[in-house]
């Protein structure tokens, strides 16, 4: 079943413990951020309100005692959105409650699904995938009907090789 953005919003936000990521793009080529990545790019400073929204949504599901995380994949070198994440995007995230840690896959995939598919996974019963184009655009999110184990492995095994963004960060020196 497809996901548009209003029943997209209401699955998203029906979830009842946890809410948790597979980010394996390595770029989103999303029209929302165009004109913040394109600031990135040329230096300017990150506007005080950026990514205020989806912080404010982060806040509330922590704050209901729900948790949110993810994983985001990335292979060395970074490529300019994945920068563009590590400084305007993710610090802001964490700082509302979104627990993210980054798996490197420079050197191996860990028998995970890597670029092929993003998907969200809530209270570990539902799985929704987010489908690109190769240049990063959404082309759809879909709720997924068949044996959702395989996700839970693919979970525990991300998290497993992930390290926290700060230490991640402060490794790449």
């Amino acid at each position: 079943m497809l996901l548009g953005g209003d029943e997209w919003r209401r699955t998203f936000d029906a979830y009842e413990r946890d809410a948790w990521r597979f980010e394996a793009q390595p770029t989103y080529t999303m029209p929302k951020e165009a004109d913040n990545v394109a600031r990135f790019l040329h230096g300017e400073p990150k506007p005080a309100d950026h990514n205020a929204r989806w912080h404010e949504r982060v806040h509330a599901y922590v704050t209901s005692g729900r948790t949110i995380g993810r994983v985001r994949v990335v292979r060395q070198p970074l490529t300019d959105y994945q920068r563009y994440q590590f400084a305007w995007g993710i610090p802001g995230n964490i700082a509302a409650g979104e627990d993210i840690r980054i798996l490197d896959a420079t050197q191996r995939d860990y028998g995970l699904p890597l670029s092929e598919i993003d998907w969200w996974r809530f209270d570990d019963t539902h799985v929704v995938h987010l489908n690109f184009r190769p240049d990063g655009t959404q082309i759809s999110r879909e709720m997924f009907a068949g044996d959702t184990s395989p996700y839970l492995e693919w979970k525990r095994i991300a998290l497993a090789h992930s390290l926290p963004f700060s230490k991640y960060v402060n490794e790449l020196g």
